[in-house]
């Protein structure tokens, strides 16, 4: 061959082979390197695996009345991932908004996507033309895109009604990253009825999100939780199973088909032991007081009928979300404390402590001691005076049942001293004091029960003293007690002695029957078989009939007209708002020879207990058995009050009122007055604790870029 032919061949050779390699090099680039990045230019279909939240379940009163349900909801929300990546397939740029940021110190302009852009152009555009546009907040938009991408939606409306509902379904949206779906959400039919016991829940918030949820959702909605009151202490019985749903969906993220479904289940049905019509009953008659609390119990199980506490809220205000508005109108009434249960929450309880003592000195076989009252006894300088003292007499010697009926100070006090504060704390104990009851709710307080372990451990430098013991036995200095476990002792006064566990829970049944939570009283204790002869018990239970029945008592405003009943007044002093004041405090239970329930009563900054609380704790019993008589109780939604801090000296009844009358006619209230000692060495009571503010969702408020320019209607012709 001639060289230039071999030449030619060589060089045509070299180019056969420089191109084959660099078609390797590129198919290698593009079969290998950039597999993912032309993966994702192939149009295919996908699979979303979505987490649905589980139906939470209702509560009901004892009698089945719904006072927390489920309501069908109708919401509309955006996958933004999802929704940015259907824009880009439409468009080869995304929109950028530039923001100043601070980054070491420094000022820079950073670009950043626009999805409120995207969003309004690509998704509320035609959810416009369908009049299911609504305006937003963008912030609040930017920053979920941000935080979460398409792992949690966004919720875009949760106020889509039955109608724009089915006429998404009739025009078949389809639109890449928006849900239209139904969800149960909460509702309280009867608005702030027994706020304090039922509660709230708030929406779940995307912390919650565990990290194998992440790994094994594309789209996830969490469970609501409870916040407060039954909803949070019952809300692991509450919470139903989760469900989820597996979609196809095609390249331009509409869904193609349903996969896989598991409905969500559905949670636990709660029973409470309380009567929705004695609730509204309670809580419309402590509603003549400013600051107040009420329980009433059943005797002979510990089952709460009532729990009231003013001022309230409505629960409603928090679902799914709390108003701007809505939430200002509750921190401008902070100082009153709506959110605090005050039937769980410690104050200082003056004279209803002589019962309890009574009881310390019964279990020390003390109940058939008499002791004098001069009018005062003087503890080195602390001077402390009776009631009758103040007035410049004195009551004499007296027995355990008068001494209870007259609320005589030096009785007690010399009773407490006798047997000694450790046997005081051991008595006390036994009711329930210094303790929490266990009751089913949470944050309830154990009080102050000076002489404690608890106590001892709380205020190692502080000893107890002679003065001390005595301020005990009348429930004044340290002592602090709730509404909650008054009622509690004073029923077991009320049944002979049984000292029952309170429980509001009566029973939660699952969804398919299980009962979860049986229904059963706990008995936890019985002085007659711990030691106090049954004789001697019934002259504590006596005296509180004397208190109430005969002249010179201090509960003669509880009286019943045909209905004998046993009680015990209370006036405490004690600090409200950094002022000297009196908590007014009443406990009863009738009927007395067959007991069914025991009441407690309290005011804050009222007058006498007698005087104040008196008249309320009558009214309560009054319609509780006239229910039980055949009179139904009324029963509806009821709004919430806000309550003042105002002094009451006195709550005076209809003159209708039979015990109105024989007040009239000089048959008045005696008895203590809360200023019965000389503090000047004593320390003031413990300061209350600081009010109750939740941390809810506050819903966000409609922004300049939020907005969306309404369509213009036609006008129709005249």
């Amino acid at each position: 061959m001639a060289p230039s032919y071999r030449m030619r061949l060589y060089l045509l050779t070299a180019l056969v082979l420089t191109g084959f390699g660099v078609l390797v090099t590129r198919l290698y680039e593009f079969q290998i390197e950039r597999q993912e990045e032309f993966s994702r230019m192939v149009p295919r279909n996908t699979t979303v695996t979505v987490r649905e939240p589980g139906v939470r379940g209702e509560i009901t009163d004892r009698n089945g009345i719904l006072l927390a349900r489920n309501q069908r909801n109708y919401e509309l929300s955006f996958n933004l991932d999802e929704i940015q990546k259907a824009y880009m397939t439409q468009h080869r740029e995304e929109p950028e908004l530039r923001r100043l940021v601070v980054e070491d110190g420094q000022h820079h302009v950073k670009p950043e996507q626009d999805i409120v852009r995207i969003v309004k152009d690509w998704t509320i555009e035609p959810l416009d033309q369908l009049g299911l546009a609504r305006s937003f907040n963008s912030s609040a938009l930017r920053t979920h895109f941000k935080t979460h991408k398409g792992l949690v939606p966004f919720s875009y409306r949760n106020d889509v009604s039955y109608e724009e509902f089915a006429r998404c379904a009739e025009h078949n949206l389809s639109l890449p990253g928006v849900y239209l779906s139904t969800s149960p959400l909460r509702e309280y039919p009867y608005g702030a009825l027994a706020s304090h016991v039922i509660g709230y829940i708030k929406p779940w918030e995307p912390d919650d999100i565990p990290d194998t949820a992440k790994r094994r959702f594309k789209h996830y909605v969490g469970d609501a939780k409870g916040i407060d009151g039954i909803e949070k202490s019952m809300d692991h019985v509450l919470r139903g199973p989760e469900g989820t749903k597996t979609m196809l969906k095609d390249d331009k993220g509409r869904v193609v088909h349903l996969l896989d479904r598991t409905k969500p289940g559905v949670g636990a049905r709660v029973t409470l032991t309380l009567d929705a019509r004695i609730q509204m009953h309670v809580e419309n008659v402590i509603r003549r007081a400013g600051r107040a609390a009420a329980v009433v119990m059943d005797v002979n199980t510990g089952e709460v009928i009532a729990m009231a506490s003013i001022p309230d809220y409505n629960p409603n205000d928090f679902i799914p979300s709390i108003s701007a508005a809505n939430w200002k109108a509750y921190l401008d009434n902070q100082k009153m404390d709506p959110f605090s249960n005050r039937c769980i929450k410690p104050f200082t309880p003056g004279s209803t402590f002589k019962p309890p003592t009574a009881i310390a000195g019964a279990l020390e076989g003390m109940a058939r001691r008499s002791f004098s009252c001069d009018g005062y006894i003087a503890y080195g300088k602390t001077k402390i005076r009776c009631w009758i003292g103040q007035h410049g007499g004195s009551h004499g010697t007296l027995a355990l049942s008068e001494a209870i009926q007259r609320s005589c100070n030096p009785y007690f006090m010399k009773l407490a001293n006798t047997i000694r504060w450790e046997a005081m704390v051991t008595g006390m104990q036994m009711v329930g004091l210094g303790k929490t009851t266990g009751i089913e709710l949470p944050d309830e307080s154990p009080g102050i029960l000076p002489g404690s372990r608890a106590w001892r451990l709380a205020y190692p430098s502080k000893v107890m003293t002679p003065a001390s013991t005595a301020m005990l036995a009348i429930g004044q200095d340290m002592a602090m007690a709730t509404p909650l476990q008054l009622c509690a002792m004073t029923a077991c006064i009320a049944n002979g002695g049984k000292y029952y566990q309170p429980r509001i829970v009566k029973s939660a049944t699952a969804a398919d029957g299980r009962k979860v939570i049986p229904d059963q009283p706990k008995l936890v204790v019985d002085l007659i078989k711990a030691g106090i002869p049954e004789e001697d018990f019934q002259l504590i239970r006596k005296g509180m009939w004397m208190s109430v029945n005969k002249p010179g008592g201090t509960g003669g405003r509880i009286r019943i007209s045909d209905i004998e009943v046993g009680g015990k007044t209370g006036t405490a002093q004690t600090i409200d708002n950094g002022k000297k004041s009196h908590n007014s405090w009443v406990v009863a239970f009738g009927p007395y020879e067959q007991p069914k329930y025991a009441v407690c009563v309290l005011v804050q900054n009222g007058g006498s207990g007698g005087k104040v609380c008196g008249p309320l704790a009558h009214l309560i019993l009054r319609g509780i058995f006239a229910q039980d008589e055949g009179i139904k109780l009324p029963l509806r939604r009821q709004t919430p009050v806000r309550g003042h801090a105002d002094r009451i000296e006195e709550i005076v009844l209809s003159k209708d009122d039979p015990l109105a009358a024989a007040i009239a006619e000089g048959d008045d209230v005696v008895g203590e007055t809360g200023d019965e000692f000389d503090n000047a060495d004593t320390p003031p009571p413990p300061v209350a604790a600081e009010p109750v503010i939740p941390s809810p969702v506050i819903t966000p408020e409609i922004d300049a870029d939020g907005t969306v320019i309404p369509r213009a209607q036609p006008v129709p012709e005249p």
